[in-house]
């Protein structure tokens, strides 16, 4: 085997600093060698393709990321439609909320005016069904009181008539009566 003992001179520099001398292997130095096993570690790294691995990787990263892009792009799109959509609805809802109160403005205003007029209608006829009513009963009281002032009246003159004709009285006018008939 090779005899692989360091040798380390020193060589005295002016102003009494120390520059020691490096070891060498094969003529090549400590940075030399760290140098060559880089180049050889990189060298194995692309024979292996690991930079199109990795590249290729990334890719597949870049294009999953641009399509949850993409889909966060259509969701938030989709989004800003559903929200246009909803404040429209609100919009139109506000729209039918005010139309419905006017329209039940109104048909409290018809209602009112319909209930007025019948209960005007009613008055009317009350005040008819009353007159009506005054009117019987006037009828009927005046008919009650001919019927009374009849059944005085007759009740008078049979008085009257006893109190003044006697059975004389009654025979001379009896054969009156009955001449009066044969001529």
């Amino acid at each position: 085997m090779a005899d692989t003992t360091q040798t380390t001179a020193v060589v005295e520099q002016p102003h009494g600093a120390e520059h020691e001398i490096e070891p060498a292997a094969l003529g090549l130095t400590p940075g030399m060698w760290v140098a060559a096993s880089m180049l050889v570690f990189l060298l194995v790294l692309v024979w292996k393709k690991v930079p199109a691995a990795l590249a290729g990787g990334l890719d597949k990263q870049i294009v999953a990321i641009r399509k949850h892009l993409d889909e966060a792009k259509t969701l938030r799109a989709e989004a800003e439609k559903l929200r246009a959509e909803y404040a429209a609805r609100i919009a139109n809802a506000e729209k039918d909320a005010a139309a419905m109160l006017a329209h039940a403005r109104t048909e409290a205003d018809a209602i009112v005016a319909k209930a007025s007029a019948d209960a005007q209608d009613v008055i009317v006829r009350r005040e008819r069904m009353a007159q009506d009513k005054i009117a019987a009963t006037e009828r009927a009281t005046i008919d009650e009181l001919r019927a009374k002032a009849g059944a005085i009246a007759t009740a008078a003159a049979s008085q009257l008539i006893a109190s003044n004709l006697g059975a004389d009285a009654d025979r001379a006018l009896v054969d009156s009566t009955i001449a009066g008939l044969a001529h």
